[in-house]
């Protein structure tokens, strides 16, 4: 066959108009769209199990540096999944026997303390009756009716924890097993999923998309435990220093809440404003304590953890900020927590692939103008 009856034999499709392509590419984008959408629907309708396993696979990554550390020590894996998990349940025992007295404590105290709040609350009572009257005038203008009596069952409660209890211990299960097998599992799951890859240059983006995920997340989290922790030390002292009662328990609670960016922060310095109200005579007294913790927070955010994990590592903040939207409003707090992590594994996986694809893009044109 000649090269005149190559050329012949080779079928030529019309060349495709603008209207085809924006019609292809809408189609495209359209498909996306609604593999999104039934991903968000699938997470949002699977979260009682999903959480918990998310949940667990996130402080395995966390955890994933000392595991290999109990490795170096010839230990099976089956083995530090076992002591990886038990090192975790220390850690929370010694943090709960840490609050469980004051905590309880306060708790008593809530109705003694809303009692006290709303006697302190009288000075603002001016305001607050402008506010109302403010309401009034704008119900009456538009029309709005009288609001409904809500009845209150008093064994609601006991009801709502009675049916809450066996769904919460599943939960809590399920993320222990969760952190077992991924830790006693994550090299074989590794490579299961690179002899998946046929092509090298592949198994070689996801041996690197692996090694950034396990680097960055372990690296963020570990970080932010220690920084966490130093951040609810100096919040015990500076409560003991003003005179706030139970200090560990705020400190706890201060670090806690800081794993959640600026959410928990703020819930935080609610907390301690509520407190410093029912704990202190004057009005400069009770706003101490909360300004006393804004100050350390600060200090903290601004300074110490850019310091710590570094620029490279510090995020966008609108991108923090949808991140915890979505996953809060998604799988509440626990989505808080793991916003960020995951946040993270995003950026890893963009970072490997866009570079990639662009490089295989561009290996494949200049095969095509070779050709």
């Amino acid at each position: 066959m000649n090269r005149t009856t190559k050329r012949a034999a080779i079928v030529r499709l019309p060349p495709r108009s603008n209207i085809e392509i924006v019609i292809a590419r809408s189609a495209q984008v359209a498909t996306i769209l609604v593999g999104i959408l039934a991903v968000i629907t699938a997470l949002y309708a699977g979260k009682f199990i999903l959480s918990p396993i998310f949940l667990g696979v996130t402080i395995g990554l966390m955890l994933g540096p000392v595991a290999t550390r109990v490795e170096r020590y010839a230990v099976s894996a089956s083995l530090t999944g076992a002591i990886v998990v038990l090192i975790f349940l220390a850690l929370l025992s010694v943090l709960v026997f840490a609050v469980a007295a004051p905590l309880s404590f306060w708790i008593e105290r809530i109705p003694t303390i809303l009692t006290d709040l709303r006697l302190r609350l009288t000075e603002f009572q001016a305001p607050i009756e402008t506010i109302r009257t403010m309401r009034e005038q704008l119900r009456s203008v538009t029309g709005g009716g009288e609001s409904l009596p809500v009845s209150v069952d008093d064994d609601s409660a006991v009801a709502s924890l009675a049916t809450l209890a066996p769904g919460l211990i599943a939960q809590i299960l399920l993320f222990f097993a969760s952190l077992y097998f991924f830790i006693a599992t994550r090299h074989e799951t590794r490579a299961a999923i690179l002899k998946l890859c046929i092509r090298r240059r592949l198994r070689w983006r996801v041996a690197h998309i692996f090694r950034d995920i396990e680097r960055l997340v372990s690296r963020y989290l570990l970080s932010i435990a220690l920084i966490n922790i130093a951040h609810g030390a100096a919040v015990v002292i500076a409560m003991w220093a003003l005179g706030v009662p139970s200090p560990m328990l705020w400190g706890a609670i201060a670090t806690i809440f800081n794993f959640v960016p600026y959410l928990g922060p703020a819930l935080t310095a609610v907390i301690l404003f509520a407190v410093g109200l029912a704990e202190f005579d004057t009005l400069m007294g009770s706003l101490l304590p909360v300004i006393t913790y804004l100050a350390i927070h600060l200090t903290e955010a601004q300074f110490v953890t850019p310091m710590v994990i570094g620029r490279a590592m510090t995020l966008n903040p609108f991108a923090v900020l949808i991140a915890l939207a979505f996953w809060i409003w998604l799988w509440g707090p626990i989505g808080g927590f793991i916003a960020i992590p995951f946040l993270l594994i995003l950026y890893a996986v963009v970072w490997n692939l866009i570079p990639g694809i662009a490089a295989d893009n561009a290996a494949s044109r200049s095969e095509n103008r070779a050709s």
